[in-house]
């Protein structure tokens, strides 16, 4: 009776759509904050090495943390107060920011708003992939993502409003963001009311398909999987390179940079409906595309012809929304629902950490030649093309096996 009523009143589309409006409010919360901690913090006297220190820790806990929450999510299974406190942590410490008076409290909240996002992540990659299964993996995970983007277009865009209007007073714009931060933790306990076990939306294995390894041990394919995007995305540029390139080679005007941006996570949202789409089709080959763009984008980026730098910034929109979205359906794909909030913490862990490698080098390798950058993108991209091809068909045999 339990499992009916939660049919008619949640279906897996509901929950998975109003999972994505959650996202998309606290995406608009804490991105807004993002958009401006820099010159934030420089109002407190901080210095271009103490911002950098401040974001490199938080953006380091919101991505190394997973690899603790994670398998606490597995261990405990207590997925729904994993969420709730992880998303109350941002939704707290990002308006916050609006009454601090020193920098070290403003550093704090900064870096607890990251702790919240590694706190929830796994667990709430875990609930979605249990109604996306009934939807289709690819679909689900992308609806999820494009509603998660607008938000990330959202809050900076209400952060410039509010400094336009109050002659580019702060914490007015960070107060304004409790807006969106009481309106997200009211849907999330909505959700949790109506769905309080999301496992009941994916039927259990069918006879004769393969049980979890034994040991609680995660699939070799995983691992071949994890090995492919961390080699992948070791050639991908963060876009503080790209914004650097954009602004100190004049390219564009500085002030277009942030809609240059926006129009990135466009983009993003735009391409994760479509690999999504087609990965419930063709399955884990959709994901050949991930090192061929990434490839291109030092090629478009980093010239000085403005449509062509544009191009090149749209195509790294592009890889961040598969990063984001597809690749986070495959894991669930491949790996047991018992494993999966370690899988994923483990994923973040490693896209964090190629992530870190990739601008660190990419941006060394700037500053010495723009050709040497191409070069080396793209021997990193052929190798990673080459790892592909080994994880394609373990890949689609577990995802046939979890359907």
């Amino acid at each position: 009776m339990r499992i009916t009523a939660l049919t008619i009143r949640w279906t897996p589309w509901r929950f998975v759509t109003a999972f994505g409006v959650v996202s998309l409010l606290s995406d608009a919360v804490y991105e807004g904050a993002r958009s401006v901690i820099g010159p934030y913090l420089a109002t407190f006297g901080a210095s271009a090495a103490v911002v950098g220190l401040v974001t490199g820790v938080g953006e380091g806990l919101a991505l190394a943390g997973r690899l603790a929450t994670g398998p606490l999510a597995d261990r405990t299974r207590a997925y729904w107060p994993l969420v709730l406190v992880g998303y109350a942590v941002t939704m707290v410490a990002v308006p916050a920011l609006g009454l601090t008076t020193a920098l070290w409290v403003a550093a704090a909240l900064f870096i607890a708003e990251r702790v919240g996002k590694a706190i929830r992540g796994p667990a709430r990659d875990v609930m979605i992939s249990h109604a996306a299964a009934a939807v289709g993996r690819g679909k689900g995970f992308a609806v999820h993502e494009a509603l998660d983007q607008a938000g990330g277009v959202a809050g900076p865009l209400l952060v410039a409003a509010v400094l336009a209007v109050t002659a580019h007073n702060y914490r007015p714009a960070f107060l304004a963001l409790a807006v969106p931060a009481v309106a997200g933790m009211v849907l999330l306990l909505w959700l949790r009311a109506g769905v309080p076990e999301p496992r009941r939306f994916e039927p259990g294995p069918r006879p004769g398909t393969a049980p979890a390894p034994p040991g609680g041990r995660l699939p070799r394919v995983f691992w071949t999987f994890l090995a492919f995007t961390v080699v992948t995305t070791a050639g991908y540029a963060t876009f503080g390179v790209l914004s650097f390139h954009l602004a100190t080679r004049h390219v564009v005007p500085v002030a277009v940079v942030p809609v240059v941006y926006a129009a990135a996570m466009g983009i993003d949202a735009f391409a994760s409906l479509a690999s999504g789409w087609l990965y419930d089709r063709v399955g884990v080959r959709v994901l050949a595309v991930v090192p061929v763009l990434t490839a291109l984008i030092p090629v478009a980026a980093f010239t000085r012809t403005p449509a062509t730098a544009f191009a090149g910034v749209l195509a790294w929109g592009a890889v961040l929304g598969i990063q984001e979205s597809t690749m986070r359906a495959a894991i669930a794909d491949i790996v047991p629902a018992a494993r999966r909030g370690t899988a994923y913490g483990i994923f973040a862990a490693g896209l964090g950490g190629a992530t870190l490698v990739g601008g660190l080098l990419i941006g060394a390798l700037y500053d010495r030649s723009i050709t040497a950058v191409i070069v080396t993108v793209a021997g990193i991209e052929a190798v990673a093309l080459a790892l592909f091809l080994t994880t394609v068909r373990p890949a689609t045999k577990a995802r046939v096996l979890r359907r």
